[in-house]
């Protein structure tokens, strides 16, 4: 893979076709995506989307599918690696215990629309495929941990 740049939405790329030529020829992909500051940058080596529970996870991979996927390819297609941090006070800490995990009822109920609960083994699995075809990692851990988890994800203290 060549290098990839993040290039501001708000510059107008149709008054830049010289530097995106010459980009192009020396196999720079351009990734556009809002800046804070600047109009190019390199993307991050780690990004992390905290899930404030299973529940959330679940509505991404169901509901929000399409929005989620391209989230993972774009991360993945600049080079950045995506780690899905998922928040949860039920002891899930990993895929495996994830697939042992079903919706409690109480849970279940509060739910407006809800026409099943949630079982682990059928997120544990689109995890997986997540994982082999995105390259994204999922991990678990308390909403105590999370801010400390965050942080050594980003400063890239993080082995697993």
């Amino acid at each position: 893979m060549g290098i990839v740049l993040i290039e501001d939405t708000r510059q107008q790329a149709s008054k830049h076709i010289a530097k995106h030529q010459a980009f192009e020829r020396m196999g720079v992909t351009l990734v556009r995506s809002k800046l804070a500051h600047g109009d190019y940058a390199l993307p991050p080596k780690v990004s992390v989307d905290t899930k404030q529970s299973i529940i959330e996870l679940a509505a991404d991979i169901d509901n929000d599918h399409a929005r989620f996927k391209r989230e993972c390819e774009g991360a993945r297609d600049a080079g950045t690696q995506l780690v899905v941090l998922v928040e949860n006070t039920c002891g899930v800490d990993s895929i495996e215990s994830l697939a042992e995990w079903v919706e409690p009822v109480a849970s279940f109920k509060r739910r407006k629309y809800a026409k099943r609960r949630i079982h682990g083994s059928r997120l544990a699995k689109a995890c997986l495929t997540m994982e082999k075809r995105y390259g994204v990692r999922f991990e678990f851990c308390t909403p105590l941990e999370s801010a400390e988890r965050v942080l050594e994800l980003l400063k890239g203290g993080d082995e697993s």
